[in-house]
């Protein structure tokens, strides 16, 4: 597909995210409601809340945002001291009711239900692995894989169970499993993924994607889930924790998505104990340091870009300002149902305050640049409010791999990185320069690249991968 042409324009396709929690009080599913709200970033494309009552574990989702998916109804349906939520974006499977979540079973152990963020790269040899002992699969998402590998585990407690799937599993999977005997929430043991828990003023249990869900929810003592760890909470509250063993001599290294902090994670979250909204100022004021220009105004493209476009200005001298208005109705999910509407797709999402613009030398502060559907536009948009210069300055490193691990980036052929350098893709783009972060600075931005997974930026995975196993899944 060529890049310049593609009809879905945004610029990567979002993670997952995901929420548990025990209530006392036995709205929890009410809790889970007002906590998918603090996650809606991060999967617009379907929600769902399974909650068990003691008894019986019920279910409801369907495609749309929050707001859009449950009644009030719904929610008062959904009793009991124990629920989990998702919100998705979907990564692997169709937008089929078939792979929305929370995935929900019966099992030889009870009722069942699971939500999970990431990807499993090795899915087709635990698909096979499944269909060979007799499972039948009605869809194309891990989750029902990692759903149906737990429920035929013969481990007798459910936290071997999960340290023996767990075992079995390479990739991305941060998740939370509803059992009868209460919750869990666990990570991958590269750490691929965001996961974090807490304790409301009412002793509720919450543990969620991301540590802003949590404050949403006023969460105190915060922490968040180590990689390879499994925390549980049963139904009277009481919480524990494991960890798997043997990672040592499987040579796993943490490796946290280093996109997180450019572009998934919700500003006011903390990942890997750093302040997102921080390490993004200092992405800015690196980029601004590297890549000077003589400017008048530093804009952000909203909302990710904000953060590092306050750094680049204080690092730069060069006044804040805005001048893109977003129509915050148009999300990342949008449809584009016809040719002229796929052309106007930007357009229909933000617009230029002209005055902010007209006669001046403007910096323009963006996240990334993957496909490079949106820079094109956005600049031609700020020349038509007559702005005088246009100087791009990305705070993140040239996009030029697939990620595997849940974010959908496209293929090599797709990335606009690897299909024109940097001159001329400033020229493509229409601007009168362009810059990227490099690595080596945001590495130092986060302390150092140890702990974190670059591999969209420079092709190293933490772990050996198949490129043929995404493109080759089963679809419905």
């Amino acid at each position: 597909m060529n890049p310049f042409h593609s009809p879905s324009w945004a610029e990567a396709k979002e993670e997952c995210g995901v929420m548990a929690i025990y209530a006392p009080n036995g709205d929890a599913a009410r809790l889970i409601y007002y906590g998918l709200f603090a996650l809606q970033h991060r999967g617009q494309e379907s929600a769902g809340i399974a909650a068990f009552d003691g008894y019986s574990l019920s279910v409801r989702k369907n495609q749309g945002l929050v707001s859009q998916v449950f009644s009030e109804a719904d929610i008062e349906s959904l009793r009991g001291v124990l629920a989990i939520g998702h919100n998705r974006y979907s990564t692997t499977g169709s937008s089929s009711s078939r792979n929305f979540q929370p995935f929900v079973i019966d099992s030889k152990y009870g009722p069942m239900a699971l939500a999970h963020n990431g990807n499993l790269v090795n899915a087709g040899e635990i698909r096979s692995r499944l269909l060979d002992k007799g499972v039948g699969l009605t869809s194309a998402s891990d989750t029902e894989l990692m759903i149906m590998d737990l429920a035929g585990s013969p481990k007798r407690q459910w936290m071997s169970r999960m340290k023996a799937a767990m075992g079995g599993w390479t990739g991305a999977f941060s998740f939370v499993l509803l059992t009868k005997e209460g919750v869990f929430a666990a990570r991958d043991p590269w750490g691929l993924r965001p996961l974090a828990y807490g304790f409301t003023a009412e002793k509720a249990f919450v543990a969620a994607s991301e540590t802003c869900a949590l404050s949403t929810l006023g969460c105190r003592e915060i922490h968040e889930i180590e990689p390879g760890q499994i925390v549980f909470c049963d139904r009277e509250g009481r919480v524990t924790s494991s960890r798997l063993e043997g990672l040592k001599t499987k040579s796993i290294r943490q490796a946290s998505c280093l996109f997180e902090f450019v572009y998934f994670s919700r500003p006011d979250s903390v990942w890997n104990g750093l302040s997102v909204h921080e390490v993004r100022r200092i992405f800015g004021a690196r980029l601004a340091i590297d890549s000077p220009v003589d400017a008048d105004l530093v804009i952000p493209v909203p909302d990710s870009s904000i953060s590092a476009a306050i750094g680049y200005s204080e690092a730069s001298g060069i006044p804040y300002g805005e001048a893109f208005v977003k129509n915050r109705y148009i999300g990342r999910t949008f449809i584009e149902p016809s040719n002229f509407l796929r052309k106007r797709g930007v357009s229909l999402k933000f617009n230029v305050l002209t005055d902010s613009v007209k006669g001046k030398r403007i910096v323009v502060i963006d996240d990334s640049i993957v496909r490079g559907n949106t820079i094109r536009p956005l600049v031609a948009m700020l020349k038509n409010a007559g702005a005088k210069e246009i100087h791009v300055r990305v705070s993140s490193p040239p996009v030029r791999f697939p990620c595997m691990m849940g974010v959908d980036m496209g293929e090599r052929k797709d990335l606009i990185a690897n299909i024109l350098p940097v001159e001329e893709l400033a020229k493509w783009s229409g601007a009168d320069s362009l810059a990227y972060l490099s690595l080596e600075a945001a590495g130092k931005a986060v302390g150092s690249l140890s702990k974190y997974c670059t591999a969209c930026f420079s092709g190293e995975y933490p772990f050996a991968v198949d490129f043929s196993e995404t493109k080759n899944r089963f679809e419905f």
